[in-house]
């Protein structure tokens, strides 16, 4: 079995869910994403954490020109398909409760598929079709089911990430035209010898748009209007799933493509990053409206994993802590999109039931929803971190990684934890807490769909915090073998 079945069952599973309405529709795209699960778990049943590629596809698509459907597995890889394909059905589940068209549940499915040839992708061209097949549906999932705001943030969404993704075109064209047998295949790519200002112009076309969309400091005034104005099930696509293409093409991508362009540019990439941190902290503190608090949450929490990917450009050229920095930053992924999906999923039964996000309306939702608090808590100490919780360990080895690339830079990116505890605890405060009033007296405890996704999320956020270690083990040997890759590139010209 090979990787192509992975790719194209979303797409089948698409078409068949448009030729159903009603709820029909919902059960039978849910179906589809168990599906798509089971083929994953199979999969990594399967996987051996070698870091080699495995359940590849080859097979001739344009060849005249160089372009093949090339894909397949690895440990980075692996990661990214267990998270695309357990959030899916969660984030289906999490609409039960709304009433929406079949064609919502078919675009879900198609932006699924979209993001799987991204994440498995081992040719450039095939990666760009799958960067921009991933864009079209959430465009439209936001256009037609979005708040009131919903066209002028869409318009500004999709020129931002559209302006990055033909940076990022032009970038692979470049290298494609690089190549002696011209192909894009990525492997091609990585065996080019480029000198430094070819690889800082390589940096910049690809580094526009991975940080569009991350997204980081300045790059991301996008995001928290286009998280709040999105229906929740398209925020939590956007910022569960997809924002991880971003950081994934950094790994993959610009960092053992353009290595002398990220040693030159990747402190200020860590400044960014970290500015982003504490500035998207600050501004979490002052918001009145759930939802957007947890989309500057978000922006903060990536802030971190974007610093940990440079710690590699260390001025003395050591790659030990460049390893961590990059193991952070997979199982931070993972972590993250758990994190927020439950969270975003948080705010949408607090919004159904209430027709309300704002904080200072709420209170007291403890008392009649017992089961609810319990589950919102969960998830509220995973994202700050706390010891056990599968936010934990990610930020740990971030910030090992980049207290020893600099000291003072960890102190300022350390912040992340430390900011997100205050305001993610003082918003649990504000809704859960205190005394119930005429709003919340009536708050009905979580039911039916609502228990099993927040059950789920919360399972995982105590497991994973307990025993990170398989995911760790999945993803290790493939950044050796990225960092090695790296080395060797850097190494021959350390003297100079």
């Amino acid at each position: 079995m090979t990787v192509s079945i992975l790719l194209f069952l979303p797409i089948v599973a698409a078409l068949v869910v448009l030729l159903f309405k009603g709820e029909v529709a919902k059960f039978i795209a849910f179906a589809f994403s168990i599906a798509e699960l089971a083929v994953a778990g199979y999969f990594l049943s399967k996987f051996v954490p070698d870091g080699t590629i495995q359940f590849g596809v080859n097979s001739m698509w344009m060849p005249k020109i160089g372009i093949w459907f090339n894909a397949g597995i690895d440990g980075i890889s692996m990661i990214m398909v267990i998270l695309s394909t357990l959030l899916v059905p969660l984030i289906i589940l999490t609409t039960f409760k709304h009433q929406y068209k079949s064609l919502f549940y078919a675009l879900i499915l198609f932006m699924q598929a979209g993001m799987l040839v991204v994440f498995t992708a081992l040719d450039g061209f095939l990666f760009y079709v799958g960067w921009e097949a991933a864009l079209i549906p959430i465009y439209f999932i936001c256009a037609m089911w979005g708040g009131e705001n919903r066209i002028r943030v869409n318009i500004k969404f999709f020129i931002y990430t559209f302006a990055g993704s033909l940076c990022m075109l032009l970038g692979i064209i470049y290298l494609y035209m690089q190549t002696p047998a011209k192909l894009y295949d990525l492997h091609a790519f990585y065996d080019l010898t480029l000198d430094a200002r070819q690889q800082s112009w390589i940096f910049w076309a690809f580094f526009l748009a991975f940080a569009i969309k991350m997204p980081i400091f300045p790059f991301h005034t996008w995001q928290p209007d286009t998280y709040t104005e999105a229906p929740s099930a398209g925020t939590m696509m956007l910022s569960g799933i997809m924002l991880k293409m971003g950081i994934y093409g950094v790994i993959r991508w610009l960092i053992p493509i353009a290595p002398l362009g990220v040693q030159q540019w990747g402190t200020l990439a860590m400044i960014l990053s970290v500015i982003g941190i504490v500035y998207a902290s600050v501004i979490a503190f002052k918001q009145k409206d759930g939802k957007r608090l947890v989309a500057y949450s978000s922006i903060a929490h990536v802030g971190l994993i974007a610093a940990g990917l440079f710690t590699f450009t260390r001025p003395d050229g050591s790659f030990v802590w460049a390893s961590q920095g990059l193991q952070g930053a997979m199982i931070q992924m993972l972590n993250h999109g758990i994190n927020v999906v439950g969270l975003f999923f948080v705010w949408d039964i607090i919004s159904r039931r209430l027709n309300t996000r704002e904080i200072s309306e709420m209170g007291g939702i403890a008392k009649v929803a017992p089961k609810f608090a319990i589950a919102f808590l969960i998830v509220t100490l995973g994202t700050v971190a706390l010891p056990l919780t599968n936010g934990f360990i990610g930020e740990f080895l971030l910030l090992n990684s980049v207290f020893q690339y600099n000291i003072w830079v960890a102190a300022v990116a350390g912040l992340t934890m430390i900011f997100g505890a205050v305001y993610m605890l003082r918003m649990y405060k504000g809704v859960m807490q205190g005394e119930t009033n005429a709003l919340t007296a009536t708050f009905t405890d979580i039911s039916g769909s609502e228990v099993f996704v927040l059950v789920i999320i919360c399972a995982l956020i105590i497991v994973i915090g307990v025993y990170p270690q398989p995911i760790l083990h999945l993803s290790e040997a493939s950044v050796n073998q990225l960092i090695h890759l790296v080395q060797g590139k850097l190494m021959p010209v350390k003297p100079m």
